[in-house]
């Protein structure tokens, strides 16, 4: 299912550099125009990337389900990887909680890592809030180019600055005389995504990458989804494979996979592709933007797979389902398990998680492009966050609902 879960060119990447390039404008209303155990991010292909969150949210969500059947629970847990995301070593260190209790706020992150030199980016930032009564959720994305303040981190030596919010974790995680670690560069990323949106505190996080992203789709036999309009890919063939590189500059040459309107049954390679969209040219206008908001279409559909009767009541596909999302995250609850949210929030379905399209704009144009930056109206989503009045902000301001068709 392009994490954190809290309270309140080439080579796959997009952009040159591994930094993100630049994404949609909107309008004036704001609308969105080495030996030992194996490490759980071998394997990652670097176009696994951009749809990071979903394994995360099916995971919590459709794992609510194995309440009852004591074996896939525990193998369900013990699939999850665990490290200490935010500094306390709070990971598994508190007595098991099993009471988690609203209101939540869950941070999305996931990284897609080239390999274990390179400093990860925050390919993708999203935010599950869930209310006191645990019986829904909204989504929000928070742009990856978003121009912010990073705070001072001195684990990583780094003195603070400004910039585009998806190297928070990069900034973060450099560890003298060692590759760098995502886990501790997560932990800088959610002091400032804490500080841009006034999230005072997150009570657990994870870690997700998408080598197993593709398994997840495909053990449930593929998602539904609706697709809003005709997209065509800038790095797949109609068959899943890469197309070749532009010989005489760059970008892709060769027939492109299609994925038109309507109704549609993506297999796994095709539902990660679909969610890494965000050219104009490929049939995505409104460029990133859009990119997240059929990322968090791509969820809603997924956890509808999830809870279908072909995946509940089928305990060998079940149990596949729940172990490939296991194996794509790193978990740390301070004190409460991944199970422990699941039967948290098992009240959650797909009809009540609401998608929201937060406003903003691009600072500069062409070579003078530094970022993004939100519309003053975010800064009211915000405080109705902050003090559980979504409900009502939703009612009054229906332009900040991202709708799946």
């Amino acid at each position: 299912m392009e994490l954190l879960v809290g309270k309140a060119g080439k080579g796959g990447r997009d952009g040159k550099g591994g930094t993100a390039g630049k994404t949609g404008t909107v309008d004036k209303a704001g609308r969105a125009g080495k030996g030992g155990k194996r490490s759980i991010w071998s394997g990652v292909p670097r176009w696994a990337r951009a749809c990071t969150i979903f394994g995360v949210v099916l995971l919590m969500l459709s794992g609510a389900v194995l309440v009852g059947y004591e074996t896939l629970l525990s193998r369900y847990e013990g699939s999850v990887g665990k490290a200490d995301l935010f500094g306390d070593k709070a990971a598994g260190a508190q007595e098991r909680k099993s009471n988690v209790k609203g209101p939540l706020n869950i941070l999305l992150v996931g990284i897609d890592p080239r390999d274990a030199k390179t400093p990860p980016l925050a390919d993708s930032i999203m935010v599950l809030h869930v209310p006191e009564s645990l019986d829904r959720a909204y989504i929000f994305s928070v742009p990856r180019d978003l121009y912010v303040d990073i705070p001072k981190f001195d684990k990583a030596g780094y003195r603070g600055g400004s910039g585009k919010i998806n190297g928070a974790m990069s900034h973060g995680s450099i560890v003298e005389g060692k590759n760098p670690s995502a886990a501790q560069g997560f932990e800088l990323l959610a002091k400032t995504v804490q500080k841009a949106t006034g999230i005072s505190r997150f009570d657990a996080g994870a870690i997700i990458n998408f080598s197993g992203f593709q398994k997840i789709v495909d053990a449930m036999g593929g998602v539904d989804m609706y697709i809003e309009r005709e997209v065509r890919s800038e790095h797949r063939e109609p068959n899943g494979k890469h197309r070749k590189g532009n010989p005489y500059g760059e970008g892709y040459i060769g027939p492109q996979a299609v994925y038109k309107k309507g109704n549609q049954h993506l297999s796994g390679w095709q539902a990660l592709d679909y969610v890494r969209q965000r050219y104009p040219k490929n049939g995505v206008p409104d460029a990133d933007y859009g990119r997240q908001r059929h990322q968090q279409q791509f969820i809603k559909a997924m956890i509808s797979q999830a809870f279908s009767a072909d995946v509940v009541t089928n305990p060998i596909k079940l149990d596949r389902v729940i172990r490939a999302a296991g194996q794509s995250l790193t978990f740390n609850g301070r004190g409460n398990s991944v199970v422990d949210f699941a039967i948290a929030l098992k009240g959650i379905r797909s009809e009540n998680v609401e998608l929201i399209k937060l406003p903003g704009e691009g600072i500069g144009t062409g070579n003078g492009y530094r970022g993004e930056r939100l519309l003053p109206a975010a800064d009211d989503f915000f405080a109705a966050l902050k003090n559980e009045q979504l409900d009502a902000f939703m009612l009054e301001h229906p332009e900040f609902r991202n709708k799946v068709k």
